[in-house]
């Protein structure tokens, strides 16, 4: 029986691309996420403390969605468009909880 898992990322904007980011941010990057059926289910910004500054969760039905979104050419190109606003990006997955993971 497969579970549904939560694709975690976090990363730092790049000083001066703020706007850029918002809009690439608000608009094609949650719309190629779910095409690859990743659902949005939490967005973070952390004003104040030692962590990344954005913090991004989405829900997928079982590991093997999200492993072949990753290794996909469509995530290349969307990680390269992603990383032209971000810095100190990084991903993991983990077993979808109830409540905030990190």
């Amino acid at each position: 029986m497969n579970k549904p898992v939560k694709l975690l990322m976090s990363w730092n904007i790049r000083s001066g691309r703020e706007e850029s980011y918002l809009q690439f941010i608000t608009q094609e990057f949650p719309e190629s996420m779910i095409k690859a059926h990743l659902q949005p289910s939490e967005a973070w910004y952390t004003i104040y403390g030692d962590w990344p500054e954005v913090t991004m969760g989405f829900v997928a039905d079982d590991l093997e969605t999200v492993q072949t979104f990753l290794n996909s050419d469509a995530w290349a190109k969307l990680r390269r468009k992603l990383a032209a606003f971000i810095k100190d990006y990084h991903h993991r997955v983990v077993p979808l909880r109830g409540g905030f993971q990190f």
